[in-house]
């Protein structure tokens, strides 16, 4: 079954009134790289705004990242659904994975709380857990036994406030751990998401009885019936404009509701989008991530949707929350990465446009700051400097460089200036190279294949001449390489003649091609 189907099931099972819930459901730390991206204009947002968006791959496969927020030391944490891990990754895209201790917990929903610490729900695990930013984690049991903890977000009071999809309740946990329950009037409410109000409040969503509630740090509960029947609200959070926002996952469309309880409500334009996360953006719009659509959306306090496809195909992005630096991050539950989306506010092209490890790139910014200096990141802003340059009197510059080893297909660059802070954003499409080393010998001498460019993980093939001899199989690294004890070691068949020889790499998976050069003595 594939994830689609996995989520569709199991929420019909939810709103059944069954416990099932949707699939999406020592320190590792990698070097991760950018990797797939679209750079596409955001008119109804802003007049000649942009939007660029990349993807971090998780280290750890079939991770299902699913819940993400911005933490108090300037990155982004998120929760692996079936890893069991929690996982904090940089702007400059550096991801570190933490094992939660409590076996099959199924982490989902996370908040910075007011201690400096993250906090995040434990599915199965029935726990409230803490973890620092150093990666040491604490467990609280929550006391009603089965009560499946979901959303969680800070409160005005100081403590940490929860949703309890089976259990009913909504949940209060002060900094030290001690839990306070607080049932909702709706029988078969399954509360869901929940956050802070703009009136001293707290807010969340019901799945199951289709309304959206409010408590009071008191713990007096009133509930407010969604308009769109078995619309399933998901995610809500606080807008710009004193009211609430949330998603509707099969409604398709996004809720907005007073602190009155007056609910307006705006479809979603693509059809069975099933939107499941929201947050404001740092643009003053709203902010939400589309299911099967695939896509993320921006919605204005006024109404207006625009929407943006995720770079790779079966992402199903989940969570998204406002990071550092201006952005907006999403888990893509599907495609087990991170994306990044970041606001373009200057000019960046990069020639050609696609090429392999090592080739020569050339790039072009322009409505920079004028003479000031800009840097041109191998990954994320922060990561190693691929390029420096110092922008002319107008603001334009350009400058060379060779191209880092990247995975598989599109990837971002991105540019930024160093007084200004302008960003600016070029799509580059990586292609795989082989290469060989020695690259010279005689029939039946040993040489080893390093490959480059190919896509995380894939097994790859390797041919001599043609894809009719078969020297040998490697499989790729997170970052699409083989490289050091990874190589392929091979013999150069006994009957090769003098003179130049192809040798092939061949992605499984990907299909992609790398080419390397041997040549007989």
């Amino acid at each position: 079954m594939n994830i689609r189907s996995w989520k569709r099931n199991a929420d019909s099972a939810r709103i059944d009134g069954g416990r099932a819930h949707e699939g999406r459901c020592c320190l590792h730390t990698l070097r991760m790289i950018w990797t797939a991206v679209l750079l596409v204009s955001l008119p109804p947002i802003a007049v000649a705004q942009q939007i660029a968006i990349g993807e971090y791959l998780v280290p750890t496969a079939n991770s299902y990242p699913t819940g993400i927020a911005a933490g108090p030391d300037g990155v982004m944490w998120f929760t692996e659904y079936s890893s069991n891990k929690i996982g904090r990754i940089t702007t400059a895209g550096v991801i570190a994975e933490y094992p939660v201790p409590t076996a099959n917990s199924l982490p989902e929903g996370i908040a910075g709380g007011p201690d400096g610490a993250m906090w995040f729900t434990e599915q199965t695990g029935n726990k409230i857990g803490r973890i620092t930013t150093a990666g040491v984690i604490t467990e609280y049991p929550a006391p009603t036994a089965n009560s499946s903890p979901q959303g969680i977000a800070t409160g005005p009071d100081g403590a940490l406030w929860f949703t309890e999809q089976t259990g009913n309740k909504i949940g209060r946990i002060t900094t030290a751990g001690v839990i306070t329950e607080y049932p909702v009037p709706s029988a078969s409410s399954e509360p869901y998401g929940i956050t802070a109000g703009p009136d001293g409040a707290l807010w969340f969503t019901e799945i199951g009885d289709n309304k959206i509630g409010r408590i009071t740090t008191s713990g007096a509960i009133t509930e407010y019936p969604v308009p769109t029947a078995k619309s399933l609200p998901e995610g809500i959070a606080a807008g710009p404009d004193g009211a609430l926002w949330f998603t509707e996952y099969y409604g398709n469309k996004i809720g907005r509701i007073t602190t009155a309880g007056v609910i307006t409500q705006f479809l979603v334009p693509t059809a069975n989008g099933y939107p499941v996360g929201i947050a404001t953006g740092p643009d003053g719009a709203l902010w939400f991530t589309e299911y099967d659509g695939d896509k993320i959306g921006g919605i204005t306090t006024a109404g207006v949707i625009t929407e943006y496809p995720v770079p790779a195909a079966g992402g199903y992005p989940v969570g998204i929350a406002a990071g550092p630096g201006g952005a907006l991050w999403f888990t893509a539950f599907g495609s087990n990465k991170i994306g990044e989306a970041l606001f373009v506010t200057a000019d960046l092209s990069v020639s050609p446009a696609s090429g392999a490890f090592r080739d020569n790139i050339t790039f072009t910014g322009t409505a920079f700051a004028p003479n000031e200096s800009v840097q041109i990141y191998d990954r994320g802003v922060g990561s190693s400097v691929l390029a420096s340059a110092r922008a002319d009197a107008s603001g334009a510059f350009t400058v060379t460089a060779r191209a880092p080893h990247s995975p598989y297909g599109p990837r971002l660059f991105l540019g930024l200036g160093q007084r200004s802070g302008k960003l600016g954003a070029a799509n580059f499409s990586v292609t795989p190279r082989l290469i060989l080393n020695p690259n010279s010998g005689l029939a039946g001498s040993s040489t080893a294949a390093r490959g480059y460019g190919f896509a995380p993980l894939e097994t790859v093939k390797i041919y001599w001449n043609n894809t009719q001899t078969l020297l040998g199989t490697v499989t790729a690294n997170v970052n699409g390489a083989f490289t050091g004890s990874a190589a392929l070691t091979f013999e150069v068949p006994a009957g090769a003649h003098p003179g130049v020889k192809s040798v092939k790499g061949i992605g499984q998976s990907s299909n992609a091609v790398g080419k390397g050069s041997f040549t007989v003595e």
